[in-house]
């Protein structure tokens, strides 16, 4: 029976309908549903692991035992995996080892706009790319098989529109698991001294030469002849797009993007008098087919910035600047945290004292826009807490009390632990405030091992922040509720002055955790309310200004935390009491 089924859904069938046994991976979107939905399949163990590094280890272990195994993440989980993936590349693999990468082109929810195809390239592993839901089963059955037949780990490379949008699957059934799963020892293949990795190159060219014949018949590569010019090259979701803009052109759609069928790219540039490279992010395709000698028309500057869509692809095939949309203007909503977020009054706080916020990747990253604009900067997971280390070691000591490092729970488990080692190990002082709302929050509440809950839902021994931090050297560890603004401030202007490295677990869970409670929504005495605004520099959606710039809380939105109530200065705004409730 045919089904409708996402990108991630229809990767988590293939994989399954594969002979996967084992799934790994950290959350991340777009690729967070694949392991969430691999997870509901008999015969597979799915398990969140605490960063991409340890998933593609713990995969490469299962791999060399013989069994097949999945590994996802985003873009920017492949730069965290990236160091065994080079090297795995020199090892091999025995059982079937894929590794699906969703970029992220337009920046839905991510801080670049990476283009994954360069790993491929640099890692010298195959790569395929499907354009629709269809395609991601397929190819992913397709990658385990070249997998095994190479030796080799295989990327495969989503985008956040093939990720997430819906299209028919054929669905099939379970293949055959028959390889007995085994220690074997091989030190020559799976060792990396300088003696044994030098013989592995020298494999690993031979299995890239035997790759570039295999693309050129590989089954994903399709050659669709059209009825006139001009003649597109192009792979995964711009495929569609240039289905919908240029139907009756001829098209040579890569389903391998690397490496390349360079008989066929030949064959076709040739029997076509003009050929575009229709291609999202990187002139990637467009880079490799020149360097062979083709012409070929490529895209401009501003075509490598942004998702592609069928109105940019008409003006890129017309070889003009983009023009304007004859789509209606969709509406912008800017993101913003939700009413009763346990981080607002965190960051309340750290705007009300004036530090210098080096923050990280999560919700809290929110808190950089008005009317909070309190974090400084961003880089990648983890990186905050290393940053606040930096500053305070080259600023002038009166300074230094400014810098704070705000991570979150998830994050802090993933990277963040190595950079507080590291300030404690250096002697460095600061305060690092871990933002614990019980979930890895942004990427869809999955859990971490904080929660002491796997993806599969099962009770396991729960990591201890508090101990964690305290055995990692610092003494002064306090858990507080970040609703309680002055307790917070208090704290952070009685560490900030110290030498010595303290932590603050502003612990709270997330308001999407407690749906289900009933909530006791505060309201606003708008004959005591001044018009002063203070409420509103919460950001809080609740709060609405009304025409005469009076307040009014939003019933269904508040969840009660009272954030709002701590900053009036008047005291209007109070919890609100039902007539049915004893006052």
């Amino acid at each position: 029976m045919k089904k409708l089924l996402s990108g991630n859904e229809a990767v988590a069938r293939g994989a399954w309908e594969a002979g996967v046994v084992l799934g790994t991976g950290y959350p991340g979107t777009p690729s967070s549903e694949i392991l969430e939905n691999l997870k509901e399949y008999e015969g597979v163990r799915a398990q969140w692991c605490v960063n991409e590094k340890v998933a593609l280890e713990v995969a490469s272990g299962a791999s060399w035992a013989g069994a097949r195994v999945l590994v996802t993440m985003k873009h920017v989980g492949l730069n965290v995996a990236s160091d065994p993936l080079f090297t795995l590349a020199y090892t091999g693999v025995k059982g079937g080892l894929v590794i699906v990468v969703a970029d992220d082109p337009g920046l839905h929810s991510s801080q670049n706009e990476q283009d994954s195809r360069h790993y491929a390239r640099a890692a010298k592993l195959p790569m395929l790319e499907p354009s629709d839901s269809r395609e991601a089963r397929e190819m992913a059955k397709l990658a385990f098989e070249i997998s095994e037949e190479f030796e080799l780990p295989v990327l495969l490379r989503l985008t956040t529109r093939v990720s997430h949008s819906r299209t028919i699957v054929a669905p099939g059934e379970r293949g055959e698991i028959s390889t007995p799963f085994a220690c074997i020892k091989d030190p020559k293949k799976r060792v990396m001294i300088p003696a044994y990795a030098r013989l592995r190159h020298r494999v690993l060219e031979k299995k890239m030469e035997r790759l570039i014949r295999y693309a050129e018949d590989a089954p994903c590569n399709r050659l669709e002849e059209g009825g006139g010019e001009p003649g597109i090259i192009t792979s995964g979701i711009s495929y569609q797009y240039c289905k919908e803009v240029a139907p009756d052109a001829s098209y040579l759609k890569l389903g391998m993007v690397y490496p390349l069928p360079i008989g066929t790219i030949e064959n076709f540039v040739r029997s076509s008098e003009k050929v575009f490279i229709v291609e999202e992010l990187d002139r990637f395709l467009e880079t490799e087919i020149k360097a062979m000698g083709m012409e070929v028309t490529g895209k401009r500057p501003e075509y490598c910035l942004g998702e592609l869509n069928p109105d940019r692809i008409e003006a890129l095939l017309r070889e003009k600047s983009e023009s304007t949309s004859s789509s209606p203007p969709i509406p912008v909503r800017p993101p913003v945290m939700c009413a009763g977020c346990p981080h607002r009054g965190v960051f309340m706080v750290l705007r009300k004292l004036k530090l210098f916020v080096t923050g990280d990747i999560g919700c809290y990253t929110l808190g950089t826009l008005p009317p909070l604009s309190a974090l400084d900067t961003c880089l990648c997971m983890g990186a905050g807490v290393g940053q606040s280390e930096g500053f305070r070691t080259v600023l002038p000591a009166e300074d230094r009390e400014q810098v704070v490092a705000v991570i979150g729970d998830s994050t802090f488990i993933h990277s963040g632990i190595t950079g507080l080692i590291d300030i404690v190990y250096n002697g460095n002082g600061g305060v690092v405030i871990i933002l614990d709302n019980r979930t890895t929050a942004m990427t869809g509440r999955q859990p971490h091992p904080a929660m002491g809950v796997t993806l599969r839902g099962e009770e396991t021994t729960a990591t201890n922040l508090e101990e964690v931090c305290r055995a990692v050297g610092v003494r002064r560890v306090r858990v507080m509720n970040p609703h309680d603004l002055q307790g917070m401030e208090d704290f952070l202007k009685e560490s900030l002055p110290l030498v010595e490295p303290s932590v603050m677990i502003a612990r709270a869970p997330c308001v999407l955790l407690t749906r289900g409670e009933e909530p006791r929504p505060y309201r606003v005495d708008l004959d005591t309310c001044v018009a002063c605004e203070q409420c509103l520099q919460t950001g809080c959606p609740a709060l609405v200004k009304l025409p005469d710039g009076k307040v009014r809380i939003e019933g269904f939105l508040c969840t009660g935390c009272g954030v709002c109530a701590q900053v009036c200065p008047v005291e209007a705004i109070g919890e609100y009491i039902r007539q049915d409730e004893p006052r």
